[in-house]
C-alpha cells in the first residue's frame, strides 16, 4: 500500500448506536484487508483508546477513507 493512501472503512450505515469497540473492530479489519502491518494497527488502537469517543473517530479520520 502507498504510504498516503489509507485503507476505507464504511462507519455509517450499519448500526445507528456504534460504539467504541464496533469501530475499532471495523478499522481493524479494514487494516487488514488492506494488508498493513498489524503492529502499526496496534499503535493505532492504542491511540483511538487513548481518549474520549471523539478522539477515537478523529483518530479514525486520520488513518482511514472513512465511507
Amino acid at each position: 500500500m502507498n504510504e498516503n493512501e489509507k485503507p476505507e472503512v464504511q462507519l455509517t450505515g450499519k448500526d445507528g448506536n456504534a460504539n467504541a469497540f464496533a469501530i475499532m473492530g471495523a478499522c481493524r479489519k479494514a487494516w487488514q484487508r488492506a494488508g498493513n502491518n498489524m503492529n502499526e494497527w496496534k499503535a493505532i488502537q492504542e491511540k483511538m483508546m487513548n481518549g474520549d469517543y471523539n478522539h477515537l473517530l478523529c483518530v479514525a479520520m486520520e488513518h482511514f477513507e472513512v465511507v
